[in-house]
């Protein structure tokens, strides 16, 4: 088995100059090329959280197709958190994860068949209060485990961890490797390490980088983080 995966905060498509461009965000993913990719900040905040990649636009521009764990009739994902996966790819089951927090905060899960392997894939976007992240961070890992059968999994997405090693970074490094993606944030002038991707044992991270191209720079404040998956 050969995955590449990538996690992007795409920031309801509004790019460091302040402009809202999904067709922006869109051609950065397709840079990318990655087999599944988890979005975060996916769907607008306010009203009926429309997502904001249309169907239309995945439809008919990209070679993919939105996983089905949104709530709402007109949104993508669960409060924001959305994957993405190859529109021939198979899908084995999908979930909303349900997180601790004072302000609304969720992640998403889907099985994912590659190569005659099931996958478990988790995306998510924690808190920016340290002590909820790890709470948050406890409750993905316990229901990422909840009948993964052995199942070989993939968490990533946009952890608001500052430190290199330490709060809810240590508590998943437990149970998974970190992909040396290196800093995604702030897009100008990446410092910050906040976007990780995170494997269990029996998977290796073969390649793994940020995306930064002209178009990542301007999409979204983050940069897309992305890593190649084999079996060890």
């Amino acid at each position: 088995m050969r995955l590449k995966v990538a996690s992007y905060n795409m920031r309801k498509a509004i790019g460091t100059d302040r402009r809202r461009n999904p067709e922006r965000v869109l051609q950065v993913l397709r840079e990318i090329d990655a087999d599944i990719v988890a979005l975060q900040e996916a769907d607008r905040r306010f009203g009926t959280r429309a997502a904001v990649l249309t169907p239309h636009l995945l439809d008919e521009h990209s070679d993919w197709q939105a996983v089905a764990v949104a709530t709402r009739a007109t949104s993508m994902g669960w409060h924001g958190n959305a994957i993405l996966i190859r529109k021939s790819a198979e899908l084995v089951a999908c979930a909303p994860l349900h997180l601790p927090a004072l302000e609304p905060r969720g992640a998403v899960m889907a099985d994912v068949a590659i190569d005659g392997i099931v996958v478990r894939v988790v995306g998510m976007h924690l808190d920016l209060s340290g002590l909820w992240r790890r709470r948050q961070a406890a409750a993905v890992m316990a229901q990422a485990a909840d009948g993964a059968d052995g199942r070989p999994t993939v968490m990533m997405g946009d952890l608001n961890e500052w430190s290199r090693q330490s709060g809810c970074l240590r508590d998943f490094a437990h149970s998974f490797h970190f992909a040396p993606t290196g800093p995604s944030f702030h897009a100008r002038r990446p410092i910050a390490r906040l976007d990780r991707i995170m494997v269990s044992p029996g998977l290796e991270v073969v390649r793994c980088g940020v995306h930064a191209s002209a178009a990542a720079r301007v999409a979204s404040d983050h940069l897309p983080i992305w890593a190649e998956i084999a079996h060890a």
